[in-house]
């Protein structure tokens, strides 16, 4: 069961997001070698500091590119991909394409060991084109890369995340916070720095080759129950009115054209799937992680959101 070192140099392939940076920070305390392949290296100058000087290199690469991507993975032992979105039109390129390019560069470049970021959701016969877009990934990073790792995360929480700040935003800015098809979808959150230390821990593992993990955290809440959360957290009080899928859909192609996307009308029929961990499924436990709830973590990074901000007190 060797574990990273000095000796290692990881690839970590769109690095410098949510997940990223704080994988970024995990990896670096195992003394390993970082390269962060990233579009615009500009915008990751930052991570540099997380490591020792010379720890964390930043290197230019796109996904859709071979020779770029190829340059990235050049002498690394390990490889994490990271990339996604939830623009649809870019669904094939990156979730699909990506996928593939980057398992098969990496057995050309004689990688030892790849994690492919998917999502818990990702089914060929899924309602959401990203649903099976991320299907379609796992299987062209498996056609490749037959000891590929894949991870599968609920949604991730944390500081400045698009799910408990994103809806405290919204609650903020809205004085109803609607529920598609009554919000009785449910989610099982879990933490981003659970994310990366499973992410680390797999990476120091070789039982770990040819597995999928699906990462959930400690307690599976209904959106309803998120927004209640949210609005308890954030001392608001907001109507939650039921609305059939159909006209979230329909709203949702108005809404995606405002500043930052408030909802798309795949997110629409994403919702009509339970996002949790699968019975059968190897899990955060598996890896030795005690998943940590969002009560013991959001409260402090949504006080911003409150009436009188952060310095209202509780």
């Amino acid at each position: 069961m060797p574990e990273l070192s000095a000796s290692n140099l990881v690839t970590i392939i769109g690095g410098s997001g949510f997940i990223g940076r704080n994988l970024v920070r995990e990896l670096a305390k195992t003394g390993a070698r970082l390269r962060v392949a990233i579009r615009h290296p500009n915008e990751a100058m930052f991570l540099r500091t997380m490591g020792d000087v010379g720890q964390v290199q930043i290197a230019q690469a796109n996904i859709r590119d071979d020779a770029s991507l190829a340059n990235a993975l050049a002498g690394a032992s390990h490889v994490v991909s990271l990339v996604g979105t939830f623009s649809k039109g870019s669904y094939d390129a990156l979730h699909v394409g990506g996928a593939e390019r980057v398992a098969r560069l990496c057995v050309e470049a004689g990688v030892e060991r790849l994690v492919h970021m998917s999502a818990i959701g990702a089914n060929k016969k899924s309602d959401s084109a990203y649903g099976r877009s991320k299907a379609a990934g796992e299987e062209a990073a498996r056609e490749h890369f037959a000891d590929v790792t894949i991870i599968r995360p609920s949604v991730v929480f944390g500081p400045e995340d698009g799910f408990f700040c994103r809806f405290a935003g919204l609650a903020k800015a809205l004085p109803f916070l609607p529920l598609p098809g009554g919000g009785n979808c449910l989610f099982q959150p879990v933490y981003v720095d659970d994310v990366a230390d499973a992410i680390v821990a797999i990476l120091g593992d070789d039982t770990t080759a040819g597995q999928v993990y699906e990462l959930g955290g400690p307690r599976i809440m209904s959106l309803k129950e998120t927004y209640e959360y949210v609005l308890e957290t954030t001392h608001r009080s907001r109507l939650m009115p039921s609305i059939p899928f159909w006209a979230a859909s329909f709203a949702a192609i108005f809404l995606q054209m405002l500043p930052g996307n408030i909802l798309r009308p795949d997110q629409v029929q994403m919702m009509k799937s339970d996002n949790v961990v699968a019975e059968n499924a190897l899990t955060i436990a598996d890896l030795g992680i005690a998943p940590v709830p969002a009560e013991a973590v959001m409260p402090a990074h949504m006080r911003r959101f409150r009436k009188a901000g952060a310095y209202e007190q509780d």
